[in-house]
């Protein structure tokens, strides 16, 4: 067996979409942008499935870009993805959060953004998988976290 035909028998399989109106949205975009937003949905997901205090997400449309929401614990702020220009797709956040200026004093020269909401990746770059994971743990507990710091 090949590596290239071992690294396909172990990929996690895609998780199933709840809303049609998501998955619709996903089989719009570009075939190479469509590849790299659902790895960056599966990141997302599996972020919110290890982080505690965050729960089940839910998975819906805002602005029509797939967006991941809190509502079950509203530990967080709402994640969305989708594409922002040729051959470049972001991560929005909340832009009236500090989480933006967070990742950017975190990873400065790791991540690009734009401006106070978003981060922005192209889609021929590999995403800084463990970086990433942080910025989303922070975005999907951003209430949590600011509860907890506004009690001391």
């Amino acid at each position: 067996m090949t590596s290239r035909a071992k690294k396909r028998s172990v990929k996690r399989p895609r998780a199933a979409f709840s809303d049609p109106a998501v998955e619709a949205a996903f089989s719009a975009y570009p075939k190479i942008l469509r590849a790299k937003l659902l790895a960056l949905r599966r990141l997302i997901l599996d972020t919110a499935a290890t982080t505690e205090g965050v729960g089940e997400l839910e998975e819906t449309l805002k602005w029509g870009q797939p967006s991941y929401l809190t509502a079950q614990t509203k530990s967080g702020s709402t994640v969305r993805i989708g594409e922002t220009g040729t051959n470049q797709y972001a991560m929005y956040v909340h832009c009236q959060t500090d989480l933006v200026g967070t990742f950017r004093e975190l990873y400065p020269k790791q991540l690009s953004y734009g401006g106070n909401r978003s981060v922005i990746f192209d889609a021929d770059d590999e995403i800084p998988e463990p970086e990433l994971r942080h910025c989303v743990a922070l975005a999907l507990t951003y209430r949590l976290n600011k509860r907890k710091s506004s009690r001391r």
